[in-house]
């Protein structure tokens, strides 16, 4: 009996159709596998913040009798209650002004160092790597208590000025070093191309790099603004009036004087959180992206 190629193409037809199914089937359960742990973990990020936006609707008797459902009573006056009593609005406005000082000094700061490490041959280069490797791990609280006595000397105790400083100070390595890296995969062609028509290094920095950089200054400036936000050690160290105390502290100080009040606590936690969350909601696929950009995606 001979074997012709005609005759030969069905069977291998037959036991490649006997194949594809199964691996069809298995890529559709890994989907499925993938989309079910997607969903539980988004479940399990936003279920405390939904369950937090539920108690600042109830009343205190609707919170005693059922802290983990749905408000009978939607009583949404407890967020302007929350606002005028907990003096949110100078908290948040503090809040914006060093988030926003933190982060365009630290992304000045840390592109402007991370050009000089990735592009320009700087002595003693290794060095200031591995010391920015030290700084970043090193615990923040570490240097509470020096830069107590630095900052009451120099007269920036108290001062929104010298909470941004700080803030720089702890942010700047990490945005560093993940700028380098987000440096280390561009192509050199372009400033090459500058240089040989006469470019300096300020406008190769300014004209090229920078707009290419964007999507790791954004990832930077996201991260950055999201910590100083949030941070709490040093603002309630280094700030005392009340008129210059951000978010973070006037929270804490309204949750010390209304311990009972769980429904405005939680109104006024809501409150809060509400900017960085609807920031980072809106601005996550470009931090992602950006982030995974630089090779720093695993961290």
């Amino acid at each position: 009996m001979s074997f012709t190629a005609s005759s030969y193409a069905p069977a291998k037809g037959r036991r490649a159709g006997h194949r594809f199914p199964i691996g069809g089937r298995r890529t559709a359960l890994g989907r499925s596998a993938v989309y079910v742990a997607l969903t539980a973990l988004a479940i399990f990020a936003m279920g405390p913040i939904v369950l937090f936006f539920f108690n600042a609707l109830k009343t205190n008797s609707d919170y005693a009798t059922d802290s983990l459902g749905l408000p009978e009573n939607w009583t949404w006056s407890n967020f302007t209650s929350a606002w005028s009593q907990a003096n949110m609005g100078a908290g948040l406005w503090n809040s914006f002004v060093v988030v926003v000082g933190t982060v365009l000094i630290t992304c000045a700061v840390a592109s402007c160092a991370a050009y000089a490490l990735a592009r320009i041959k700087v002595h003693g280069s290794a060095g200031f790597m591995t010391y920015l490797l030290i700084a970043s791990s090193l615990p923040s609280q570490m240097f509470l208590t020096p830069l107590f006595f630095m900052w009451a000397q120099a007269g920036l105790y108290d001062t929104r000025l010298g909470l941004v400083l700080i803030y720089v100070g702890l942010f700047s390595p990490f945005g560093t070093l993940l700028l380098r890296a987000f440096m280390l995969g561009l192509p050199k062609e372009m400033e090459e191309a500058a240089r040989v028509d006469g470019a300096g290094e300020l406008t190769v920095f300014a004209r090229v790099v920078l707009p290419n950089m964007m999507p790791g200054i954004l990832t930077v400036a996201l991260t950055t603004g999201l910590s100083a936000y949030n941070e709490f050690l040093f603002a309630v160290t280094m700030i005392q009036s009340d008129a210059k105390m951000p978010l973070s502290t006037t929270f804490f100080s309204f949750q010390q004087g209304f311990t009972q009040n769980f429904t405005l606590i939680s109104a006024a936690g809501f409150i809060m959180i509400a900017p960085m969350l609807i920031l980072f909601l809106l601005l996550q696929r470009r931090f992602i992206s950006g982030l995974a950009s630089s090779g720093m995606g695993g961290m």
